[in-house]
């Protein structure tokens, strides 16, 4: 059995205490794929879309929906009309409780929402939970 590189997650996070939050989660469980930051939806986009092949591209995103620039609703909207990206995971992580926000979030075929500011401790479980999700998940190469 191969061992695989580890998948490459990109963060969409505007706020440095919430990208400090999901580094010091990611090192308690053990997490050791590549993380990527973008600090709007513009920014994940150029990631995403970028040429550059010396770096595997993210297949699990992140995504904050209350940023400035480009929200994550509207991000979201992007990268399923984009026949590249459209099959990215991509897990919410917000503060947003708005039913109107999670309606639009699952419609776009998120692979879950997931409430902030937990404490640092069901962060921590909430980000374990994601890593057995992506762990058994099975992606194309």
């Amino acid at each position: 059995m191969s061992n695989p590189i580890p998948m490459t997650i990109l963060l969409v996070e505007d706020d440095e205490v919430d990208i400090m939050n999901v580094k010091r989660a990611f090192k308690k469980n053990n997490i050791s794929n590549p993380l990527v930051i973008a600090h709007n939806g513009v920014e994940a986009l150029e990631v995403l879309r970028s040429t550059a092949t010396d770096a595997p591209k993210p297949r699990i995103v992140l995504l904050d929906l209350n940023m400035p620039r480009m929200g994550g609703i509207e991000f979201l909207k992007e990268i399923r009309q984009d026949p590249e990206l459209s099959s990215l995971s991509v897990f919410v992580m917000t503060t947003s409780n708005e039913d109107g926000d999670k309606i639009d979030a699952f419609n776009l075929n998120v692979a879950g929402y997931i409430l902030k500011p937990l404490s640092m401790d069901r962060f921590i479980s909430a980000v374990s939970t994601l890593k057995s999700y992506w762990t058994l998940c099975e992606y194309p190469e």
